[in-house]
């Protein structure tokens, strides 16, 4: 019988990582110290887990299989934990990735007394609008803006953010103000990033619906690049109303054909690990969408 689910969590690491060291690194180990830990429950199985080459470590088929069942039972056991500490209070790390600008501007805020309720909770925030190996990087919940890829991912709708069209009040004075979406072809585009930005821009208005297909003239792989190239005049764009917020209000960028409604932004929690997801992982996320409720409530943009 395994006695020690350090050992346990420290294979799933090396597993995922395909990687010692990187492993070691990150249980504050040395390489060699978490070599010998992994070969001890080789031993005590009776089984190899792992292949290890000069080149990458690789789960054999039964250490495939193993990594498979013991994944759950030690997200089991986190959960088991939590539940009988007085007052709920949550505790370990928490690994949650998101876009850079939906995180700097409204993640990381409404988090903030989520925190303050469990101060031995260690939160660890992934920005990045790129997409990542999930379950490699040991991530317990993604936010991900726009349509899911994956229909059948274990996925949670936690808000709609209005979009809305932008551009700075210098680019208008230059290029003059479009008065309907059919207006938006003579003026250049600036292009944000490709998952939370449909193939054309969808207006409705009054009953009658309008598809305006656009090809950037300027375009990144970051919004929060898009948002500072519409500021500085590249052009128009579409985007979060939530994202651009601070710069409507400040008057660096101006809303354009506010009478015309445009589909809004699904905003969804991404659960790699399915039924196996940690109760921390599920509290961060409820916390959010019934803050993000409130926002919606209140009318904000």
């Amino acid at each position: 019988m395994i006695k020690d689910n350090f050992a346990l969590r420290l294979y799933t690491r090396v597993a995922r990582l395909g990687s010692f060291s990187a492993a070691a690194r990150e249980c504050g180990l040395s390489q060699s110290q978490a070599s010998r830990i992994v070969a001890d429950l080789e031993a005590e199985l009776g089984a190899r887990l792992l292949t290890r080459t000069t080149r990458a470590v690789v789960p054999t088929e039964m250490g495939i299989e193993f990594l498979a069942r013991i994944e759950p039972i030690l997200s089991a056991l986190d959960d088991a934990e939590q539940s009988v500490r007085e007052g709920g209070e949550l505790r370990g790390l928490l690994r949650l990735t998101t876009p850079t600008s939906f995180g700097v501007r409204d993640v990381i805020p409404r988090l903030a007394s989520f925190a303050e309720r469990h101060p031995n909770l260690h939160i660890q925030i992934q920005l990045g609008d790129r997409r990542q190996d999930l379950i490699k990087d040991a991530v317990d919940v993604a936010i991900r803006l726009g349509r899911l890829p994956d229909s059948t991912a274990t996925a949670r709708l936690i808000a709609t953010i209005p979009r809305v069209i932008v551009a700075s009040p210098d680019y208008l004075a230059r290029h003059g103000v479009p008065e309907t979406p059919d207006d938006l072809v003579q003026h250049r585009i600036v292009g944000g990033t490709a998952a939370a930005v449909p193939t054309a821009w969808r207006f409705e208005l009054n009953g009658q619906e309008s598809a305006i297909k656009l090809e950037p003239h300027f375009s990144t792989d970051e919004n929060e690049g898009a948002i500072a190239a519409t500021v500085a005049g590249f052009g128009i764009t579409s985007t979060s109303g939530w994202a651009c917020r601070r710069e409507l209000e400040e008057g660096t960028l101006v809303r354009l054909l506010a009478d015309w409604t445009l589909a809004g932004i699904p905003v969804h929690a991404y659960f790699p690990m399915g039924r196996a997801t940690r109760v921390a992982a599920r509290a961060a996320i409820d916390h959010l969408a019934a803050d993000f409720r409130r926002t919606s409530i209140n009318g904000t943009i």
